[in-house]
């Protein structure tokens, strides 16, 4: 099937299809379908996707860049979390690039949950992200797949500006260094608002990332240095060791790494580039005198030894000042082997133990909420 804009789906198309599946874009799940044909062949243009490419797109809605990316890839896999549009997309390319049918996979799940993809490994992530998750699906897909070589994404302006960011700028922040772990980031472009159906409520950019050749060398994990650049900019107006007192567990320990690392105290995370946060990530140091989880004996004792009282032989069990050892000491005032009454009791009468404190179930104190987390941040640890 062909139109004026050949295999592609233009305005009138997308909403067709969309009226016969019953379906009506959600901000819940980000959705804004291109409609422009022009558009998504820009797009596979810029991100210079070649006969060569096996290309990986999240969030294919209804397949506009689907179908503008299979007219030029080798092969694509598209991950839909919507059942009415992962259910529709197959058909929809078997019905405007039969050709193309056995080059094309589907996922049908949310991207956060892939961990692998059918056919051959991706070398290109080309998508219109869902703006509510594109950085977080973004770095997931980054961290998952290391075939991915070259990225192309479109996201919402401003998402754009952070991930592109250089260090100094006001909105460098954990997206731009967290993307800079993995590659060369630049904005490539920016999308009009009418190109959508609904038209959103905000610009557009295109954002362009080609993986390093290798991370940044260091010998921490890359969970140890995103650790820090979310800790860096959790209070990222307070000076570094401030906002990584937490982190290091004293702001003496945070000064310590700082300075191992060659950072000054003073400056904050906005000024840093990702190769220093992995350097102080890397000068992280355990507690003073004490390997990284061990328990601390008693000063002259070997670990793990029960110590006796003082002057006591280990293991003897010390009788009551005045006593013998192993006798059984009376109450003042008392005859050895008389049972002894609760104190204020008669010494016939039975009384109850006086209620524990101990016992007594405590109220509860209120629960806080948790902190609501920094604008530029993403969610747990990529």
């Amino acid at each position: 099937m062909t139109t004026e804009y050949g295999p592609l789906l233009g305005p009138a198309d997308i909403r067709d299809l969309a009226a016969t599946l019953g379906v009506r874009p959600t901000k819940q799940r980000g959705q804004n379908f291109v409609i422009d044909a022009n558009t998504v062949r820009r797009i596979v243009r810029t991100a210079e996707v070649g006969p060569d490419d096996t290309v990986v797109e999240v969030g294919p809605g209804l397949g506009s860049l689907t179908l503008a990316l299979l007219e030029t890839a080798a092969h694509v896999t598209a991950v839909e979390i919507d059942d009415v549009l992962a259910g529709a997309l197959p058909a929809t390319v078997e019905a405007r690039l039969p050709a193309k049918k056995a080059s094309f996979d589907l996922v049908h799940s949310d991207a956060m949950l892939v961990t692998e993809l059918p056919g051959p490994a991706p070398t290109a992530l080309v998508a219109n992200l869902p703006y509510n998750v594109a950085v977080p699906v973004l770095l997931h897909m980054l961290a998952t797949f290391p075939s991915i070589e070259r990225t192309l994404v479109m996201v919402q302006a401003e998402v754009a500006d952070r991930l592109a960011a250089a260090p100094g700028s006001k909105v460098y922040g954990v997206p731009s260094v967290k993307a800079n772990w993995y590659a060369e980031v630049k904005r490539a472009g920016a999308i009009g608002r009418n190109v959508f159906w609904p038209a959103p409520n905000v610009d557009s950019g295109l954002v362009s990332l080609v993986r390093r050749a290798e991370p940044p060398r260091t010998t921490a994990s890359r969970q140890e240095v995103f650790a820090v650049v979310d800790a860096a900019f959790a209070q990222r107006r307070k000076t570094l060791r401030a906002a990584l007192a937490g982190w290091a567990g004293s702001a003496a320990a945070a000064e310590a790494a700082l300075v191992a690392a060659g950072v000054s105290p003073q400056a904050r995370g906005e000024a840093l580039t990702v190769e220093e946060f992995a350097r102080i990530a890397e000068n992280k140091q355990p507690a003073p005198g004490a390997a990284a989880g061990d328990k601390q004996p008693a000063p002259g004792a070997a670990a793990g030894d029960k110590q006796p009282a003082p002057g006591a032989a280990a293991g003897d069990k010390q009788p009551a000042p005045g006593a013998a050892a192993g006798d059984k000491q009376p109450a003042p005032g008392a005859a050895a082997g008389d049972k002894q009454p609760a104190p204020g009791a008669a010494a016939e009468g039975k009384h109850p133990a006086p209620r524990a404190a101990a016992e007594d179930k405590q109220a509860q104190p209120h629960e806080q909420p948790a902190p609501r987390a920094a604008a530029d941040t993403e969610g747990p640890v990529q």
